[in-house]
């Protein structure tokens, strides 16, 4: 089955959902929070940030709630909400199979693991 668009976020869609699960924000002011949050190591550009919401907006994960001059201000919708826990599960796994691969080379590594664990498939790290 092909994958939808937004089914797996992107680094920086996941933070911007994020700060918006924390209240309604403007642009600037998620961009703000995302550079904060990650010790600058994430930098939305307007161009990559507009183009999120865009997507966002389009699917129903948020909505905009006021308009001033050219401010727009959005929040999080209950779709949007249910797609990053979704997310945050996601990563959850990831995470989780990680630390399991690691676990399973630290054993393997200092001899502590059973020949008939031993699947070098398992591994490909």
């Amino acid at each position: 089955m092909a994958k939808k668009p937004l089914d797996t976020m992107t680094e920086s869609m996941f933070y911007t959902m994020l700060a918006l699960s924390c209240g309604p924000r403007c642009g600037i002011d998620i961009a703000q929070d995302i550079s904060r949050l990650t010790d600058k190591r994430i930098i939305l550009g307007p161009g990559t940030l507009y183009t999120i919401l865009s997507k966002f907006l389009e699917v129903g994960y948020i909505r905009q709630v006021d308009l001033d001059g050219r401010k727009r201000t959005y929040e999080i919708t209950d779709k949007g909400i249910g797609a990053l826990n979704d997310e945050l599960s996601r990563l959850r796994q990831c995470l989780s199979d990680a630390v399991h691969i690691h676990e399973l080379e630290k054993e393997k590594t200092y001899g502590k693991q059973d020949s008939e664990d031993s699947d070098p498939a398992l591994c490909p790290v």
